[in-house]
């Protein structure tokens, strides 16, 4: 039998990260020159557990630091705590670490203190500000600042980590979101959803849980998604509300009684791929959504006033309409309005990826950590 070369840690507390890495984790599981370790901080339990199962992954860890209305400090020095002990204790190779959540923060940092390399998976994505979108931006500029390994998703990203005065490691690989995507849609998911006949309306999809946009921005958002109704009665709007009561309350007391508006609970990946594929279009102020709509042909209106994926509105599949209502509103009459428009945006390549990333950082991970030894 093999022995395993190399200990690798794939560490993630958000559902967002548990998609973009659950196909790097069942790629260095599945190559016996790795130990592999998968590691939750249990930064977002439900849902990322939700993930776990799709993809037929367990974690050989779990921190558990979930908390009800737990602050920023108090997950990155809860994570902190937790995984300095446990790399201290398992002692691996490399760290993996995704996106720019506050998981992959604390756990590059963790990493970093013990001298241990860190790989970034989806690294160099910028808005070039600080603080928007919070605490994201700041997130992913830390860590790259910490990464030996620099797994950029596109073009823009590369050059955007040598802007940052990254000097080595960095590599295209595209974003593995898009072989998680392609993993997920080739299985045809269902999405039912309690009185919705998906063939009687043209369908939007929307999500929006973003800080920068509680308040009078999510206002704004919610008048436009009522004038867009009123103004196509053949259009209905599905809504999976995120936990948060400040973005669940609002949605529920303005657009609950519309008989249009299908506010549900959070979607798990597989039935939210489903409602991909049959809706019409989609507005939303989530980055992976910008990433995994234009392989299924769904333009995207981006609810945001920056976004760090500029990839998609230069390649034409997104368009940035910020959260004032006329803007929503005339963006998305132009899409349900005008088929030409429509598919210029629906019949694009996508710029993310095309399905290999995993592989590619598999390949990158096990050349950097021979070149050690």
């Amino acid at each position: 039998m093999l022995v395993a070369k190399f200990h690798v840690c794939i560490t993630l507390g958000t559902r967002p990260e548990a998609i973009k890495l659950a196909p790097v984790i069942l790629g260095f599981k599945n190559d016996q020159r790795f130990q592999t370790s998968v590691i939750l901080t249990g930064q977002h339990r439900q849902m990322v557990e939700q993930v776990m199962r799709l993809f037929d992954i367990e974690a050989d860890y779990d921190l558990e630091i979930m908390r009800p209305k737990q602050t920023l400090t108090e997950i990155t020095c809860n994570s902190l705590v937790g995984l300095e002990s446990l790399y201290h204790t398992i002692k691996p190779h490399m760290v993996l670490v995704q996106g720019d959540t506050t998981t992959a923060f604390a756990a590059a940092l963790a990493a970093f203190y013990q001298q241990i390399p860190v790989g970034h998976v989806e690294a160099g994505l910028r808005t070039d500000d600080l603080f928007n979108p919070f605490p994201e931006e700041a997130n992913r500029r830390l860590v790259s600042q910490i990464a030996q390994l620099h797994f950029a998703p596109t073009p823009a990203s590369v050059a955007n980590l040598v802007a940052a005065g990254v000097k080595t490691g960095i590599y295209d690989t595209g974003n593995t979101v898009i072989d998680a995507l392609l993993y997920v849609s080739g299985r045809s998911p269902a999405c039912e959803i309690m009185g919705l006949d998906w063939s009687a309306h043209r369908v939007i999809l929307a999500t929006v849980h973003r800080r920068e946009n509680w308040g009078e921005p999510l206002s704004q958002i919610m008048e436009a998604w009522l004038q867009i109704l009123a103004k196509f009665p053949d259009v209905a709007l599905v809504l999976p509300m995120h936990l948060n009561p400040v973005v669940r309350e609002p949605l529920i007391s303005t657009l609950g009684n519309h008989p249009r508006i299908f506010l549900i609970e959070p979607l798990d990946y597989e039935q939210l791929v489903g409602a991909m594929q049959r809706c019409y279009l989609i507005m939303s102020d989530s980055g992976g959504l910008q990433e995994e709509a234009p392989s299924l042909g769904k333009p995207v209106l981006v609810l945001r006033s920056t976004t760090e994926r500029p990839e998609a509105i230069t390649a034409g599949t997104s368009k940035l309409v910020g959260t004032t209502t006329e803007v929503i509103v005339s963006a998305a009459t132009e899409l349900l309005g005008d088929r030409v428009i429509y598919g210029r945006m629906a019949n694009v390549a996508n710029p993310f990826g095309d399905g290999k990333s995993s592989q590619r950082i598999l390949d990158i991970v096990s050349s950097y950590l021979n070149s050690l030894m």
